[in-house]
Formats: structure tokens, sequence, C-alpha cells
């Protein structure tokens, strides 16, 4: 395909080709939205952009999406979502990691919070988890890392709507914890290889579809 991405299928198409597609530029160059997306599309009057494209590009790709290569964003089709949360959790399930004291306290409380309900916007999880001005503090940095850990996902992006009902300001976040958003195609497949398989089936992926990047590089990014 045309690695051009000049709307919202042309992100769909690329997300299924690839697998992994960073929102931001990083260590491989050409491996990114912001690389291929024409500068004029990202803050346009006119026309919708990579700001707008992501809520439908999870909906319609069934992707997850989420701070997951060096604490940014990155599109992960569902066929790859299974080995990446694999080899990040280290095969662990949540609730066996805070029982072996890799998780804290907090980071449980979010995700327990989140784990009860199929999904919730970013504010009302801060809220119902007990953080916020007279709460608990470091919420974005645990939400961060629940990401990282593939133990949480973004569903969707909602938008405030102007009087004329047209979507207007950043989308607010819609999270899920993977079980919940792609339920059995998800849960029955994670943990069926070992971690260290599913990083070097990531890993050989990646070195396919950038045969000249630094093998260091691609380390780096995928942690």
């Amino acid at each position: 395909m045309d690695t051009m991405i000049r709307s919202c299928s042309d992100l769909v198409e690329l997300i299924g080709a690839w697998g992994f597609v960073p929102l931001f530029r990083n260590q491989i160059r050409g491996f990114s939205v912001e690389e291929l997306t024409p500068p004029e599309l990202w803050f346009s009057d006119t026309a919708d952009g990579p700001w707008e494209w992501k809520g439908p590009a999870i909906r319609e790709s069934g992707c997850a999406y989420g701070k997951f290569f060096q604490n940014k964003a990155v599109f992960i089709s569902r066929e790859w979502f299974c080995d990446f949360a694999n080899y990040r959790r280290d095969g662990y399930d949540f609730d066996a990691r805070f029982e072996d004291g890799l998780a804290s306290f907090n980071d449980k409380q979010i995700y327990d919070t989140l784990e009860g309900t199929p999904s919730l916007l970013s504010k009302e999880l801060k809220q119902l988890a007990g953080f916020g001005k007279d709460g608990r503090k470091g919420f974005d940095t645990i939400l961060t890392r629940l990401q990282m850990q593939g133990y949480v996902t973004t569903a969707d992006f909602e938008y405030l709507r102007d009087k004329h009902g047209a979507p207007y300001g950043w989308g607010v976040a819609r999270y899920a914890v993977p079980e919940k958003l792609f339920g059995e195609a998800f849960s029955s497949r994670v943990y069926v290889r070992t971690p260290e398989e599913s990083r070097q089936r990531i890993i050989d992926h990646l070195t396919a579809l950038f045969p000249d990047a630094d093998p260091k590089q691609i380390l780096k990014i995928t942690g």
C-alpha cells in the first residue's frame, strides 16, 4: 500500500498491514503517523486529521491504542496485541503481579476499578479510583505504567459537542482492560507463548518491516 496516510481509512489499513503504528516519530525513521501524514492535516480547520482519526481508527480496526512504546501512543492490531501484552506482562495476570509485590496498591486500585466495568472515561476512572485534588496522587503516571505493561488500553475517544451537535476540543479517552474490551479472543490467547517468544516475534516482525533499522533501535523502542 501507499504508506502515506491521508485519511482514517489509510490509517486503518496501515494498522492492519504493520500491526504496530506509533503516533509520533521515534528512533526508527518512517515508523509513525506523524511522519507519514501530510503536515497540513494535523491542525486543519477544513479537514480531519490524525487527532480526529484516533477514535474511528480504534473502532474500525478493532485495535488497541495506548502509551505502549516509550510512554508514547501506539496503535497495535488485535492480532499483535496478545504477544505485546504477554511480553510486557512477563506472563503475569494483574492479580499475580500484585501478589508477588510487583505492583503497588495504587496500581491495583486503578486496575480493579477499571476491571470491574466494561470501560470508563479517564475522568470517571480517576474519580472512582479515589485520585484527584483531595485523593491519591500520581494517576497519570500509574495509568501510563498500566498501559506500558499491557493491562490497560484505550477503547475510544469522546468529544464535547456544541449547540449544533458538532464535536470540539480534545477527545476524552475511554479506557478498558483488554480482557473486557476484546473478550475471549484476547484472554484465551494472551499467555499461549512464553514472554520471550512473544518478544522475539515482535522484534522479528519489526526487523522485517524495517530491515535498515539498527537492531538497537528496535530493541529500544520495544522495551
